[in-house]
């Protein structure tokens, strides 16, 4: 499953998104600070799953339909930091879809997230961030969870890793730093936070007119890894033949 998340600076790179479909073939595209006014309904192969409703620059999901069926979209309002009371309000910043994975014939979550800025402090985006994962379980109780956006957490990561680890989810960051506008707040942005899912890698894609960069998500299913090391260790030892059934059709390998 390959996953894209991007924010798009006030709807800046929202022009990229065709080019970005097409090289990167993901399965689900998640945005932040998109118009949600004007989006499309296609953007190449994707479909759009629904974005937020109560602020023009907003959140979204697009998903392929080839490979998923959504159950259901919500949005979310977090706890507001004090530039979202004055200056321009955010009143949702979490989006999320519950989607059949038609290849693995089981259910997951994906979500869309954008924490407050830095002028909050990193203590209302640990809230923000356990909210959220808390509003995912209650949408996909025990399903397999994804959540990528911009976090605004350049600093003091490990702290919020743990935090994260204690709630049962694993944070991931990127390979490489996925903001580079301010000298001094340079770093790994854009990240993923997942709960029974493997994150095979989190890749820094070039950067586009957005301020940020965008990322991709390679992830898997547990039990699908392991099949992928049985299926390699059969190839690499192909005399030890077994007996397999799937689905009440017995073969062997």
């Amino acid at each position: 499953m390959r996953v894209i998340s991007y924010n798009l600076r006030k709807n800046r790179a929202s022009g990229e998104l065709v080019a970005l479909a097409e090289r990167y073939s993901p399965n689900i595209l998640c945005l932040q600070e998109c118009n949600t006014i004007d989006l499309p309904a296609e953007v190449g192969h994707l479909h759009l799953a629904d974005s937020t409703h109560r602020n023009r620059l907003g959140l979204a999901i697009y998903y392929n339909r080839d490979r998923f069926t959504a159950i259901k979209t919500q949005t979310f309002a977090l706890k507001k930091s004090l530039h979202d009371r004055v200056a321009a309000p955010a009143h949702e910043r979490l989006i999320a879809t519950r989607l059949i994975d038609n290849v693995a014939q089981r259910e997951l979550v994906v979500a869309s997230f954008h924490a407050a800025p830095l002028t909050a402090l990193n203590s209302l985006r640990r809230n923000q961030i356990r909210t959220a994962h808390e509003e995912l379980s209650i949408l996909g109780p025990g399903l397999p969870t994804l959540m990528v956006g911009d976090y605004n957490y350049p600093i003091f990561q490990g702290k919020l890793g743990n935090k994260v680890n204690q709630s049962g989810y694993d944070l991931t960051l990127s390979d490489t730093r996925t903001y580079t506008r301010y000298k001094f707040f340079r770093g790994h942005f854009d990240l993923a936070t997942s709960m029974g899912l493997t994150i095979a890698n989190v890749e820094t894609l070039p950067q586009g007119t957005s301020d940020h960069m965008p990322i991709l998500v390679t992830a898997t299913y547990p039990d699908e890894q392991m099949m992928q090391t049985d299926a390699a260790h059969h190839l690499a030892y192909p005399a030890a033949s077994e007996s397999v059934s799937v689905e009440g059709v017995d073969f062997t390998i």
